[in-house]
């Protein structure tokens, strides 16, 4: 037993460990005895959950999206220095680190050298990985953020940059409302265990729970919930099946701030080179996931038809990715003709709208051959009848 107990301490993160069950002891004690004497007020409460909402947003545009996975370039320093300033706001450690360890969870996904793989338990991703030593950070892996001076100073720096990007905000909130009690419990410590948690569910809960619309192949699924909590980050199975793109909800009506956030800043001219995933491909993915889910569905259930069904679904989808990919060319060639006043244009287009015809009539003969297939009795389910 105390072997056994030696060996699990050799191994334990004592800054990591000590200082996340340190903070939720000292929240747990503060907050109670605080609404004791105190009632927090609403300008405490608005203010926490204004630095939330930053800092969480300087994480999913600053350590993810932007120096995890470099899906649009900033070519303002300044704005830069934001994202780093309340990024170590958030206490995640520095982006280096933070890049690092999101880079190989990426590549390894699911496997033992994914450093929060939520093969390992729930709550190994959600929160003990962080209590064990992690490995020295290979430059190899983030040889890109290694020559970029900000994120060495914040690198370097990390504990200074961490207790100053909390203590004057904090600070600032205490002078204001006259309230430093308030503000240290609600602000700092209350504001850092909702956006700790949130962040975590990434890990964990978006790996667990929800739908996967664009690839079977690991683990993430997209989960609404964790969407409000984390700024978008909550479409996490596109995220894992189209990394580089600068957004995680690709529909104008998905909540994702991150999105907008980024938008705004290529808008103003802070950002550039904005990386998006072509919407054919994104539909072609997305076709050969449903394929791919209706063919499991058709092995697990008991039908006489079953072969006649499997071979329907594959003609199907791929006709309609074939089908797909021609109107994507055929509509390149379209722009290019209809700018050069060249004289098969309108042949193109003909062309081009009896494909949209048949592709039209395969996606209904789709939704017709999915309706007939998740109406079928499972084999289970058959067995105990």
């Amino acid at each position: 037993m105390f072997s056994r107990l030696k060996d699990y301490f050799k191994d334990f993160n004592w800054v990591s460990g000590c200082f996340i069950i340190g903070y939720h002891s000292l929240l747990l004690a503060l907050v109670p005895l605080y609404c004791y004497f105190f009632t927090p007020s609403w300008t405490i409460l608005t203010f926490a959950f204004i630095f939330y909402f930053i800092s969480g947003t300087s994480i999913t545009a600053g350590y993810h999206r932007f120096y995890s996975h470099q899906s649009y370039k900033l070519n303002n320093k300044f704005i830069e220095f934001l994202l780093l300033f309340f990024g170590s706001m958030a206490t995640q450690g520095s982006a280096l680190r933070w890049s690092h360890d999101h880079r190989i969870h990426h590549a390894h996904i699911d496997t033992d050298k994914d450093p929060y793989s939520v093969k390992k338990g729930f709550w190994y991703a959600h929160l003990f990985w962080m209590f064990k030593k992690q490995p020295e950070i290979d430059t190899k892996i983030v040889s890109d953020l290694c020559k970029n001076k900000m994120v060495m100073f914040q690198e370097n720096h990390y504990l200074f940059c961490m207790l100053f990007a909390n203590i004057v905000p904090t600070v600032l909130v205490g002078w204001l409302t006259g309230d430093f009690f308030g503000a240290f419990v609600f602000v700092w410590l209350f504001r850092l265990f909702f956006l700790h948690h949130s962040t975590w569910f990434i890990n964990s809960l978006a790996h667990y729970w929800g739908h996967q619309n664009y690839s079977r192949e690991h683990s993430a699924v997209d989960n609404y919930i964790i969407c409000m909590l984390t700024f978008g980050e909550g479409y996490h199975n596109y995220h894992h099946t189209f990394a580089s793109d600068y957004r995680n909800g690709i529909r104008w009506y998905h909540y994702d701030p991150t999105k907008w956030f980024i938008w705004i800043l290529y808008k103003l001219g802070f950002a550039t080179n904005l990386r998006r995933t072509q919407e054919s491909r994104i539909t072609k993915q997305m076709l050969l996931n449903h394929k791919t889910e209706l063919l499991e569905k058709l092995k697990n259930s008991i039908s006489s038809k079953k072969q006649d069904l499997e071979e329907k679904v594959s003609e199907c989808t791929d006709t309609l990715v074939q089908k797909m990919a021609e109107i994507h060319q055929l509509l390149d060639l379209y722009k290019e003709a209809k700018k050069a006043k060249v004289a098969h244009v309108k042949e193109l287009y003909k062309e081009i709208k009896q494909l949209k015809k048949i592709l039209k009539m395969k996606w209904k003969e789709l939704h017709f051959l999915t309706k007939s297939i998740m109406r079928l009795q499972p084999v289970a389910m058959a067995a105990s009848a």
